[in-house]
C-alpha cells in the first residue's frame, strides 16, 4: 500500500513538471496625466471658457473696485472742508462698500472655482472612461497614470501612450456634435437664472 501511494505520488508530480506552464503576455502601458490635460483640446477650451468669464466678471467688479477708490479720493479731500461729522458718516458708508467689494471678489472667486471644479471633474471621469474603453479595446491588461498624480514611478518610454490617447480624445472630440451645443445650453441656463 505504501509503495502504491509513493508510485502515485511520483506520477503526480512527473506529470505536473512535465506541464508547460502558460503564460499569458501583460500588455502594459502608460499615460501622462499632466501632459493629456495641457494636451487635450476639450481641457483646453473649459480652461479658455473660465479665464473668460472671470475677466468678464472681472472687469465688472474692477469698474466698482475703481468707483471705490475714487469715491475714497474724493473723501479725503472734502473731509476737512464739510467737517468731522460728515466725514464720520461718509467713512463709515466707504468702509462698508469696501467690506461688500471684498465679498463680491470672495463670492466670484468662489462661484467660479465652484463651476469649473465640476465641469473640469465631469472631464476626468470621461476621460478615465474613454482610457478604460481604450485599453479594453486595445488588449491592454494595465494602463497607469504619471504626472501630477503619479502612480508609476518609473516605466520604459516605450510604454508610454500618451500621444495615443491625446490623439484619439481629440478625434473623438472634433467628431462630438455636443461639443460646441454643451457651453451655450450651458450658459442659456445661467441667463434664466
Amino acid at each position: 500500500m505504501k509503495k502504491a501511494l509513493v508510485i502515485i505520488a511520483l506520477s503526480i508530480s512527473v506529470v505536473s513538471c512535465n506541464k508547460t506552464a502558460e503564460v499569458k503576455e501583460v500588455k502594459t502601458a502608460y499615460v501622462d496625466t499632466s501632459v493629456l490635460m495641457k494636451e487635450y483640446t476639450e481641457a483646453k477650451d473649459l480652461e479658455a471658457k473660465y479665464k473668460a468669464q472671470a475677466e468678464e466678471k472681472g472687469r465688472q467688479l474692477q469698474a466698482e473696485i475703481t468707483r471705490f477708490k475714487q469715491d475714497a479720493a474724493n473723501f479725503q479731500s472734502q473731509a476737512q472742508a464739510n467737517g468731522q461729522a460728515w466725514a464720520q458718516q461718509r467713512g463709515a458708508e466707504l468702509q462698508k462698500r469696501e467690506q461688500q467689494l471684498g465679498y463680491a471678489q470672495q463670492a466670484l472667486s468662489q462661484q467660479l472655482q465652484q463651476e469649473s471644479g465640476v465641469e473640469m471633474d465631469s472631464l476626468v471621469s470621461g476621460v478615465k472612461k474613454f482610457i478604460k474603453e481604450y485599453g479594453k479595446k486595445n488588449g491592454y491588461s494595465y494602463i497607469y497614470g504619471t504626472g501630477d498624480a503619479a502612480t508609476v514611478l518609473y516605466a520604459e518610454d516605450k510604454y508610454d501612450i500618451t500621444k495615443d490617447i491625446i490623439k484619439a480624445l481629440n478625434d473623438k472630440y472634433k467628431d462630438s456634435p455636443k461639443a460646441e451645443a454643451k457651453p451655450a445650453a450651458k450658459e442659456g441656463e445661467a441667463a434664466k437664472k
